[in-house]
C-alpha cells in the first residue's frame, strides 16, 4: 500500500507544528511549510485546508498569523488522520469499468480489506508526539526554515 502525496504531506505538516509547539514567534505560515518541505505551496495550500477543516489545525491571517495545531490535533490518531486523507475505498477496483469475473467468488477482495484494516490499526495508537519523539523531532527543527520576522502581510 502506498500512501497518497496528500496523506504524507499532511503527517509531514501535523509533525512539524508540533515541533513548533505554542511559541507564537515561531509560527509559520503555509508558504513557510511549504518552503521548508521544498513541496508547492498550492498543493500544501490543499492540505492545509483538509487539516482545518478536520479541525486539526488552525490558520489565522495577517500580522501574527500562521498555522498551529488545535487541541484535538495535537491528541490525534495518526491512524485516524491517514484514514480521513485515504478514505475507505477498497484497495483493488472490482467493480469498475470492466469488473473483475472472479468478483463472485474471490477471496482476494476480503483479504486485501482486512490487511488495510490492520494497516490502519497499527497506526491507530500512534500519536503525533510519538512521531515527533527523540531523534526526529530535533531534525524537524533543524530543517524547518525559520518564519518570516516582521511580515506586514502573513499567509496563513
Amino acid at each position: 500500500m502506498r500512501l497518497l502525496r496528500s496523506t504524507d504531506l499532511a503527517l509531514r505538516v501535523l509533525m512539524r507544528l508540533a515541533v513548533t509547539g505554542d511559541d507564537p514567534a515561531a509560527t509559520p505560515t503555509t508558504r513557510d511549510v511549504a518552503a521548508a518541505m521544498d513541496v508547492p505551496y498550492t498543493h500544501t495550500a490543499k492540505v492545509v485546508a483538509e487539516l482545518q477543516h478536520l479541525g486539526l489545525l488552525e490558520a489565522r491571517r495577517g500580522r501574527g498569523g500562521g498555522l498551529a495545531l488545535t487541541g484535538t490535533g495535537r491528541t490525534a490518531s495518526v491512524g485516524a488522520v491517514v484514514r480521513a486523507f485515504e478514505g475507505d475505498g477498497d484497495v483493488v477496483d472490482c467493480e469498475g469499468s470492466v469488473p473483475c469475473p472472479l468478483r463472485s467468488a474471490c477471496r482476494l477482495r476480503g483479504a486485501l480489506r482486512r490487511a488495510q484494516e490492520a494497516f490502519f490499526a497499527s497506526l491507530d495508537p500512534m500519536t503525533l508526539a510519538d512521531l515527533v519523539a527523540d531523534p526526529t523531532g530535533p531534525l524537524l527543527l533543524g530543517i524547518s526554515s525559520p518564519p518570516r520576522a516582521g511580515s506586514a502581510a502573513r499567509d496563513a
